[in-house]
């Protein structure tokens, strides 16, 4: 087989392979290997969010300069994430009846 077997190319995915956004990581935000970065004016602002940080069992670096907006947007991220909802699964034409009576489905309920 020739190098140039892909449209004259010899390499086809060289220049993108290593760019974009990696869904598949295996270090998350929020751990020990990659904590967070939050930025906040008080100290009562920051018990607040150590608070809600160890109530999500996040891992959070907290620091706390006045002079600076606040900055929470990599814990807010975080939190905010979309739950997986799985749905009951609806039986088959020919599965028995959930709803007790012994027939089958098509016959029952569908």
């Amino acid at each position: 087989m020739s190098k140039m077997f892909y449209k004259g190319r010899i390499e086809t995915r060289k220049s993108y392979v290593g760019t974009g956004y990696n869904v598949n990581r295996e270090v998350k935000a929020g751990t020990a290997e990659a904590p967070l970065t939050v930025r906040v004016a008080s100290e009562q602002r920051k018990a607040e969010l150590a608070e809600l940080a160890a109530e999500h069992e996040l891992v959070a670096n907290i620091e706390v300069d006045a002079n600076q907006p606040e900055y929470t947007v990599e814990l807010d991220t975080v939190i905010s994430q979309p739950q997986t909802v799985t749905l009951a699964k609806t039986p088959g034409r020919n599965d028995p009846c959930s709803c007790g009576s012994g027939k089958k489905y098509k016959k029952c309920c569908g």
